[in-house]
């Protein structure tokens, strides 16, 4: 599936609807397949993974810099990046000394389960550690692809808009965190808070929500605190070795 495929309905010249939904169930069903290999060996290795999505420019990258540089030295620390082209993401963890793996997808508006699963055989051993997927930059896209991991975190600007839980619901319902990012700009802007919650949990009644900055470190106690606890309930090992 990519982004110019409609399931909404609209029609690919010369191939019939029906053959459009079976050919996206089919490459879904082979993608889930190999998501849930991923999935066992992570859990084999203690691994913890988690599943980073969201618009470009939302902070990936800056927040992800902080958090394994301030998490390399209690714990093994890897991260995959995702992009269409270069590995400017990719050197911007490696130069904080945690081992990461470039995935340029081309065309490609998301990363899926092989790519993923390929990566993770390039890293170094993370034995019951974390590892953290960089997905490519699109809230359509990545929703519908399961690489294996324990949890899609949606990373949410606060210059991105209240409303794009309610344009992009699918991403927003898949996802068990929302990290509403830059929140040091909220003095400088307009942008309501509880407005945004409040159309997540529209969207995902189920859906926690924090407010972190990748550049003050505000927030980054709770996003921790929040590690832990999903460490704790996947696998107990894995729980005992964040504390």
């Amino acid at each position: 599936m990519d982004c110019g495929a409609d399931p909404a309905g609209l029609k690919i010249v010369g191939m019939s609807s029906e053959r459009t939904i079976r050919i996206e169930r089919d490459i879904l069903g082979k993608n889930n397949r190999i998501a849930a290999n991923n999935r066992a060996r992570f859990l084999t290795d203690d691994l913890l993974v988690f599943n980073l999505v969201s618009s470009p420019g939302a902070g990936k990258t800056a927040l992800l810099v902080r958090t394994v540089s301030e998490l390399k030295d209690s714990r093994p620390v890897g991260v995959i990046e995702g992009d269409q082209q270069t590995s400017n993401d990719a050197d911007r963890i490696r130069a904080t000394g945690v081992p990461a793996i470039q995935i340029n997808t081309g065309k490609g508006c998301h990363l899926d389960a092989a790519m993923v699963g390929e990566a993770y055989r390039r890293l170094p051993p993370l034995k019951g550690g974390i590892l953290f997927i960089e997905n490519v930059g699109n809230l359509v896209c990545p929703a519908a692809f399961d690489l294996g991991e324990a949890c899609k975190i949606v990373v949410f600007s606060t210059a991105d808009g209240e409303d794009k839980p309610l344009k992009y619901p699918d991403m927003f319902a898949a996802s068990s965190l929302m990290l509403i990012n830059k929140i040091d700009l909220v003095p400088v802007i307009d942008f309501d808070l509880a407005k945004t919650i409040e159309y997540a949990r529209r969207v995902n009644p189920n859906i926690e929500v924090l407010t972190v900055s990748a550049r003050t470190g505000e927030g980054f106690a709770a996003l921790y605190a929040w590690i832990r606890k999903q460490a704790g309930n996947q696998r107990r090992p894995v729980g005992d070795a964040l504390r």
